[in-house]
């Protein structure tokens, strides 16, 4: 009866999990289409063990003014939607390349030039992508 009960906790904390993580990725591809974000790709690599996150969202913006209004964007419409805010960002000084890690998602917006340079899609060539939008 105990290991039926924990595995039952265990099976409820992990739809949990995914619901949540559900909306939040839902709520990001929302917030980058709002903000007219391209090239919106995302990454599942939860079958790469190496990999710091389970999926990757990545999509780029053509100025550096349009790649920090998608980044404060999302942070905006996820606190919003989903009561979470950001583990960290980094990049917004320079608007070359932000990065948004909730920690079970991790979001890149990038300045076309800096997409081509460091080709995340490529790193991670092992990883399931999908094309969004």
């Amino acid at each position: 009866m105990l290991e039926q009960l924990t595995s039952t906790e265990s099976s409820t904390k992990s739809i949990t999990k995914l619901t949540k993580n559900s909306k939040i990725f839902k709520t990001i591809l929302s917030a980058i289409d709002d903000k007219k974000g391209t090239g919106v790709v995302s990454l599942d690599l939860r079958k790469i063990p190496e990999a710091v996150s389970d999926f990757f969202i990545v999509c780029e913006a053509s100025s550096t003014t349009q790649v920090k209004a998608i980044g404060d964007f999302i942070e905006y419409k996820v606190k919003e939607v989903c009561g979470e805010n950001p583990y960290k960002h980094e990049g917004k000084a320079t608007g070359q390349w932000v990065l948004i890690d909730y920690v079970t998602i991790v979001v890149h917006i990038m300045h076309p030039e800096a997409r081509s340079f460091y080709k995340l899609e490529d790193v991670w060539s092992d990883a399931i992508s999908q094309t969004h939008g």
